[in-house]
C-alpha cells in the first residue's frame, strides 16, 4: 500500500496534508524518515511511525452503541441527529454505518461497522439471526398473546411474521416483556403488538441483543465502544 494512502486512510489528513507531514520529517518507516509519498509499505510487517506514535493499520471497525431515543439509525440526515453524529471524528473517518435500524424512539444495542460482508450476514433473512427486545406494554399481556406470537402475527399490511418468542416478565399493572424475533420489518415489534389479534401498544422499547452480541449495560445512552475480539468472533462465526 502507498504510504500516503495508508496515512490518509488512518485519519492523518488528505494526501496533500500527508505530504506536508513527510516534508516535516514527521513520518518514519522502520526507523528511517521518509519523504516519498508513493513509497509502498506493508503495515503488517513494517513499523510506520508518525510524530513518535506507531500507526496500527485498521481496515474494518466494529462499535457497539447504546442508542439513545431521539436519534435516528442513519449515516446522515438533514433534520435529525444520527448515530454517526455521536461518534468521535476519528471514528467517523472510517465511515461506519448502522447494521439494521432502531426506530427513532427506541433505545439499546446498535452495531456500527464498515464491514459490509458482516452486516449482510447479520441482516440476511436466510441467516435467522435472533434479536431480543425488552418492552413495556400498555395493556396486560397474556399467555394467549404468547401463543399468537409463537404462531406468527398478521400485521396491518397482511404480512404474517415468523414465529417469535414472548416472555412475560411482569403482567400488571403494566406489562413488561422480552420478545425474540428473527426479522427486522419496519416498526415490527410495535406492529406485532398493535395487530388486530393482539390489540396492545408498546410504550417503551429497548434492544438487548443481536445474535451473540449483547448490550453492554455499562454503556450510558449515547455511549459506544469497540467490540472485544470475543464479541467479534461470535458474530463472525455465524457467517
Amino acid at each position: 500500500m502507498r504510504l500516503d494512502k495508508l496515512l490518509a486512510n488512518m485519519g492523518y489528513g488528505s494526501r496533500k496534508e500527508v505530504k506536508q507531514l513527510l516534508k516535516q520529517k514527521a513520518v518514519s518507516v522502520d526507523g528511517t524518515y521518509v519523504k516519498d509519498a508513493a513509497m509502498h509499505v506493508d503495515p503488517e510487517q513494517q513499523n510506520v511511525v508518525v510524530f513518535g506514535e506507531r500507526v496500527v493499520y485498521t481496515e474494518f471497525v466494529y462499535y457497539m452503541m447504546n442508542k439513545p431515543p431521539g436519534v435516528i439509525s442513519a449515516t446522515e440526515d438533514l433534520r435529525d441527529e444520527t448515530v454517526i453524529d455521536l461518534l468521535d471524528p476519528l471514528h467517523q473517518h472510517f465511515q461506519p454505518f448502522p447494521v439494521g435500524r432502531l426506530d427513532k424512539d427506541t433505545e439499546g444495542l446498535l452495531l456500527l461497522t464498515n464491514d459490509g460482508v458482516l452486516a449482510h450476514n447479520l441482516l440476511s433473512p436466510k441467516k435467522h439471526v435472533p434479536k431480543v427486545y425488552y418492552a413495556k406494554i400498555e395493556g396486560i399481556v397474556t399467555q394467549e398473546d404468547g401463543e399468537r406470537f409463537a404462531r406468527g402475527v398478521e400485521l396491518d399490511d397482511g404480512y404474517v411474521t415468523k414465529p417469535g418468542k414472548l416472555v412475560i416478565l411482569k403482567s400488571a399493572p403494566q406489562s413488561e416483556i422480552e420478545l425474540t424475533i428473527q426479522e427486522g420489518k419496519f416498526h415490527q415489534v410495535k406492529r406485532m403488538f398493535e395487530a388486530e389479534a393482539v390489540g396492545k401498544r408498546v410504550i417503551y422499547l429497548k434492544r438487548l441483543s443481536m445474535g451473540s452480541l449483547q448490550l453492554d449495560e455499562s454503556l450510558a445512552l449515547g455511549e459506544y465502544r469497540e467490540l472485544t475480539p470475543e464479541e467479534l468472533a461470535g458474530l463472525q462465526n455465524r457467517e
